[in-house]
């Protein structure tokens, strides 16, 4: 592996292991039912917690990845056209897609988990009666799963995107197959010398066939 690629995939790497722990952090963290206390009828009271913090950590570390990698790789569309077809992209084209359907699953779940965790002497209302809002359970673990793995997906989308390009030539410029040892050149012909025809008299032709 070359010092560039192994660069970037230890940024991103350490990048999508940031984002997932504190996503689990988060997760540990949040206001649970147990904690919300009601003031009165129509007000909740939230304790303090650090979920908030530590979701827009996992957000920010989740993103700067991501951008990361695509910076790195530029279109995949793009890159397609100038170049032959094979398994590789074909790898690459699946591991670009899943690698952006968890990362905005898993962006959605964190920012989310971490505005609805931060809500303070607010209340919703059913059918007349107050209720204290709380994040779910396994709001903010989803999020560090789908981040995690949304990383983990990019990294092998820029490693085999380079196998790809390595292993492929232009179009047009494909190695021409094996000739077997034969030597290729002009066809060589004896010079052929041309001379001015002879004009023999009638007579003459007639005389040498009929004497």
């Amino acid at each position: 592996m070359e010092r560039k690629a192994l660069v970037l995939c230890s940024v991103v790497a350490f990048l999508g292991v940031l984002s997932a722990a504190t996503g689990f952090a988060a997760e540990a963290t949040r206001i649970k039912v147990s904690e919300v206390k009601f003031v009165s009828t129509t007000q909740c009271s939230y304790p303090r917690s650090p979920a908030l913090g530590l979701g827009l950590t996992a957000v920010a570390a989740l993103l700067i990845a991501q951008i990361i990698i695509n910076f790195a790789t530029g279109c995949i569309c793009c890159k397609r056209t100038h170049h032959t077809w094979n398994s590789n992209w074909t790898k690459a084209f699946v591991f670009y897609v899943v690698s952006w359907f968890t990362f905005i699953i898993s962006f959605l779940l964190l920012l989310t988990g971490s505005a609805l965790n931060d809500q303070h002497g607010e209340e919703s209302v059913y059918f007349g009666n107050y209720y204290c809002y709380v994040v779910k359970p396994g709001v903010f673990a989803g999020g560090a799963v789908l981040a995690f793995a949304s990383v983990v997906l990019g990294i092998l989308y820029y490693l085999t995107l380079n196998l790809a390009k390595n292993t492929t030539r232009p179009w047009g410029d494909a190695p021409l197959p094996n000739q077997g040892g034969i030597a290729m050149g002009q066809p060589q012909f004896p010079p052929q010398f041309s001379q001015d025809p002879v004009f023999v008299h009638e007579d003459t032709y007639n005389r040498r066939q009929f004497p």
